[in-house]
């Protein structure tokens, strides 16, 4: 690899411990160069602190306090920003390596409650029916108002084969209770299949340690099985919901010859890194279509982007989540970590995509089963959420993708679209354009019979 860098779920981590003497000795020589009011409101912490802790109705748990006021401003900043405990730190290291416990779901939290982003392939969640953007406002009877993103994730883990029952509000309809089974997840991130006899399909549901490995392994089944007879390559990253940057990079790279793959730009110039591609291109210059929908988010987006900004592939599918901003992970000398937003990333041609998302060449809306009709199943993405980093770009922001994919192959849409694509066949939106309405003062657009 070329940096030891990685994404988690939406963000990047930076490998790499940094003790809290370390931490706190930053933070003071920036608090010398701020005003006093700084110092101050320091201070009023510290007072309210020692006034809860000796005053307090009851004994308070210190160490609960001093967390909750450390989520608390990070919570502040963007829904992406939280601190880890030991326990969670360690959980998330596990979750990278593609195998852990749990029901197989990747949530973010919006307006005190648990969302779903996408329940992760053949898990529990998945097998319940969960689907993006489900609130999730009890767990086991207990509401998750009040607590942290870190807190209901840690809560909705446990021992493999007990059971654990959701409280899920779907389209603003009346809520419902879920029962699942806690089981061992193991992402088998990448999945593949041939389909019309000369067309290598490749799943990739989340980028982990194991993507490049099984993406490879794939690719080395259509080259024995279909030879010189395989007519291009389709890539789905639909409710993807990212993972590990190295993995990106590296499954971009796989189909790129050349040129950048991804920036980051951080606060100060002289913190943005590039990731550039080398030479080889496993799929030999055959076409590829990229799947992708409201539920591709992150890394899904970085190698979308790379592939679509060197004109590689073709997007086929509706606007992806718009996750557009890097986590760093910053180990806080055996006392968990903070996740802390630190930059933007930005496709090859300088696009970032935070809140905005990418685009789909050939927009394909899949059409909704009859007990889906009228409901909701479009994601609000990255703009939807509260508190979220903005466009430095400007201009109107993204949501509202669809993220419903059926699992029935024969109904799906998107991927009889790609099919068709690499077929030669020609493809067309299936969904109307909107009208612009004509500028003020402007005459309307007529033509002469």
């Amino acid at each position: 690899m070329k940096k030891n860098t990685r994404l988690q779920n939406f963000g990047l981590v930076l490998a790499g411990a940094v003790s809290a003497s370390l931490l706190w000795h930053a933070f003071g020589v920036a608090g010398a160069a701020s005003n006093a009011d700084t110092y101050k409101q320091l201070n009023l912490f510290g007072d309210v602190f020692d006034r809860v802790r000796a005053d307090y109705v009851e004994e308070p748990d210190e160490q609960q306090m001093i967390e909750a006021a450390i989520n608390g401003m990070l919570a502040s900043l963007d829904p992406h920003s939280s601190y880890m405990n030991k326990k969670q730190f360690a959980d998330m290291s596990v979750q990278t390596r593609g195998e852990f416990g749990g029901l197989g779901i990747e949530v973010t939290m919006e307006n005190g409650v648990i969302k779903v982003v996408s329940p992760i392939d053949d898990t529990p969640a998945s097998r319940a029916g969960l689907m993006a953007n489900d609130l999730i406002i009890k767990i086991d009877g207990t509401d998750v108002q009040g607590m942290t993103l870190n807190d209901a994730v840690d809560k909705m883990r446990g021992k493999i084969g007990t059971d654990i029952t959701l409280t899920v509000v779907r389209d603003k309809k009346e809520p419902f209770e879920q029962k699942l089974t806690r089981d061992k997840i193991r992402v088998q991130s990448v999945k593949y299949s041939i389909e019309n006899n000369d067309i290598g399909y490749i799943r990739i549901s989340s980028f982990t340690e194991q993507t490049q490995e099984g993406l490879e392994k794939a690719m080395e089944h259509f080259r024995t099985t279909l030879g010189d007879k395989v007519k291009g390559y389709i890539i789905d990253l639909r409710n993807d919901p990212g993972g590990l940057l190295d993995m990106a990079i590296s499954v971009s790279d796989t189909f790129l010859d050349k040129g950048e793959i991804v920036s980051t730009r951080g606060r100060h110039a002289d913190e943005t890194q590039r990731f550039n591609a080398t030479k080889g291109d496993l799929a030999n210059g055959k076409p590829i279509v990229v799947l992708i929908n409201g539920g591709s988010a992150s890394a899904s987006e970085i190698v979308s982007g790379a592939l679509q900004d060197h004109k590689r592939a073709t997007l086929i599918g509706t606007r992806s989540f718009g996750k557009g901003s890097v986590q760093t992970i910053i180990p806080l000398g055996g006392e968990g970590a903070l996740r802390l937003t630190t930059a933007r990333y930005y496709t090859p041609a300088g696009r970032s995509i935070q809140a905005k998302g990418i685009d789909a060449d050939i927009v394909i809306e899949e059409e909704l089963p009859p007990e889906l009709k009228g409901k909701n199943v479009s994601t609000e993405g990255e703009a939807g959420l509260k508190g979220h980093l903005t466009n430095e770009g400007g201009g109107d922001e993204g949501g509202g993708s669809s993220a419903y994919v059926p699992e029935d192959k024969t109904k799906d849409l998107q991927l009889k679209a790609a099919i068709d694509f690499l077929n030669g066949v020609k493809v067309v939106s299936n969904v109307k354009p909107k009208e612009e309405k004509p500028k003020e003062g402007a005459a309307p657009d007529t033509t002469a019979n």
